[in-house]
């Protein structure tokens, strides 16, 4: 079988880890300047504010306040605050704003986006201690992260997400390798789903992978090519114990490299989309 190799424009650099809100950020900005799509990582650890700072950080937050004050479970609030913490941080990179005038919103599956900005695309994922964040300038953009070590091999994942044509791959495999795999799988077919907008109300038994190294290849459930020649797949490890995979769809919108929200809207315009009640 020849490689699989990315079809769709330039592929995905590896996530970017950015250590907190002072960055660093420069790397961030060119890879979405190089190649229009960008992954972000960080540590929740590295992100959780001092509980005496989290009042400090309700601008940032927006809109986004309002539903972490009513989080209960302790883990769920810090995920919460910390993930749109990196993901307004971000936006605000892209689109060369502040911050806490990134205006986050969430379509009705609870896919989020930027307000009044349309020129970007974006993503976030999050898992035990780790946070992903996916932005794009060329279409859409999906992420997943894992724990490379959750177990799903022999749980009934094989059947509820995964098609003839991966089971007969995984079925050569060994144990670890066919461990590894499922969870290569599921990742990305959670980051293709949530770039369609579809989260797992798409079923992962209607469509496949082939995988090659970073790469993979979106096909059938026979493992026929599904002719997706405007996405790139891609597959990395993060931390030496997390699998993150994205899904980025090139829509022909060109390099995108000015996404300044400054140049998109006019000055009256930018101050109606963005959210200044910070």
């Amino acid at each position: 079988m020849a490689p699989v190799s990315p079809a769709a424009g330039p592929p995905p650099c590896r996530p970017r880890a950015v250590a907190g809100p002072q960055g660093p950020w420069h790397t961030v900005h060119d890879d979405l300047s190089a190649t229009g799509v960008v992954l972000v990582y960080g540590l929740l650890a590295q992100w959780l504010p001092h509980i005496q700072d989290v009042a400090r950080v309700r601008p940032v937050l927006g809109r986004d306040w309002q539903r972490y004050q009513t989080l209960t479970h302790p883990r769920a609030k810090e995920r919460f605050l910390a993930s749109r913490l990196l993901l307004r941080h971000a936006a605000a990179v892209a689109i060369e704003t502040a911050p806490d005038l990134v205006d986050l919103a969430y379509q009705p599956g609870g896919r989020p986006f930027v307000r009044g900005c349309d020129q970007i695309d974006i993503s976030l994922s999050h898992t035990e201690e780790v946070m992903v964040v996916g932005i794009t300038s060329r279409g859409r953009v999906g992420v997943d992260v894992e724990l490379a070590a959750r177990r799903m091999a022999g749980t009934g994942s094989e059947a509820q997400g995964c098609t003839p044509f991966e089971r007969q791959r995984l079925d050569a495999a060994d144990g670890r390798d066919r461990n590894d795999t499922l969870v290569r799988l599921w990742t990305l077919k959670e980051a293709y789903s949530k770039a369609l907008g579809q989260g797992l109300r798409f079923r992962f038994t209607e469509f496949g992978f082939a995988l090659d190294g970073t790469w993979a290849r979106l096909v059938g459930p026979d493992g026929r090519d599904a002719g997706a020649d405007d996405w790139v797949f891609a597959t990395f490890a993060v931390e030496g114990k997390y699998v993150v995979s994205a899904a980025v769809q090139d829509a022909g919108f060109g390099d995108g490299t000015d996404l300044s929200v400054q140049t998109a809207l006019d000055a009256g315009l930018l101050d109606a989309l963005l959210d200044t009640t910070g």
